[in-house]
């Protein structure tokens, strides 16, 4: 192995952002089957907003939104040093990795399980351990399609606005370019996912999609907002690591 390599700052850098950045993105697909009630989770009573003629919404969100913000900041920060090309090549790998994963459970529920492991979680509450396995691992075409698009477009979206505002800003507001462009991606992601896997998919109505895009796009806006801080205090972690030169010179270079 070249020494160099390991031992140069930025590239240790990129290597764990990105290693970050892609199991990130695959836990929150994967866990993603999981639908939870935000606010039983915190406790409190469960909202009942009405929108577009829907009824009685409230924040049942995947289990998947728990990571995707710390997605989007890993984003601006990969962005923020390595450039649009750093993010793309990422994003494109995460999503590689996703299909390859989804490929990968798909032949995992079709083998023939052993007769004994079917009643093994009998005690548990679980008669049958395969069909749990195929629930769990095992999710419909459209919601693969529509989650890998929206995940794709949503992140193209993000190193296009980040840069744009960066051009017009420079080195000030980190907070506008990082929260700014989530704000706008995640717009963008929260309806194209449920467009795709549902309208298309399954045959929901416009007023759905749209009833529960915005309350997803509510959880999504509130948490990029909470999470401006954490950008501010990885951006000071890493600039102390690089060191002003260092970190200067890679900025320089991501904006090019």
């Amino acid at each position: 192995m070249n020494h160099k390599v390991v031992e140069n700052k930025a590239s240790r850098l990129f290597v764990f952002l990105g290693a970050f950045f892609v199991a990130n993105a695959l836990i929150a697909e994967f866990i993603g089957v999981k639908i939870f009630s935000l606010e039983k989770t915190l406790g409190i009573e469960a909202l009942d907003i009405s929108l577009f003629g829907i009824e009685h919404l409230s924040f049942n969100l995947t289990a998947g939104v728990l990571l995707w913000p710390f997605v989007f900041v890993l984003t601006d920060i990969i962005n923020e040093y390595f450039g649009t090309k750093g993010v793309r090549m990422l994003s494109y790998i995460a999503a590689a990795l996703i299909s390859y994963a989804f490929v990968m459970f798909y032949f995992g529920i079709k083998i023939i399980p052993a007769d004994f492991w079917i009643t093994t979680k009998t005690d548990s509450g679980i008669p049958d351990m395969n069909n749990a396995f195929a629930v769990v691992f095992g999710q419909g075409l459209w919601i693969i399609i529509g989650s890998l698009v929206a995940f794709l477009l949503g992140q193209l979206i993000d190193v296009t606005v980040f840069h744009w505002v960066k051009k017009i800003t420079g080195e000030k507001y980190i907070w506008l370019r990082a929260t700014g462009s989530t704000l706008v991606s995640q717009l963008i992601d929260s309806f194209v996912v449920l467009f795709i896997a549902f309208y298309i998919g399954a045959g929901w109505q416009l007023n759905l999609v749209f009833a529960i895009g915005i309350m997803n796009y509510i959880y999504k806006f509130s948490m990029a907002l909470l999470m401006t801080p954490v950008i501010y205090a990885v951006h000071g972690i890493i600039e102390k690591f690089l060191g002003e030169e260092l970190a200067t010179q890679l900025k320089q270079e991501a904006m090019k």
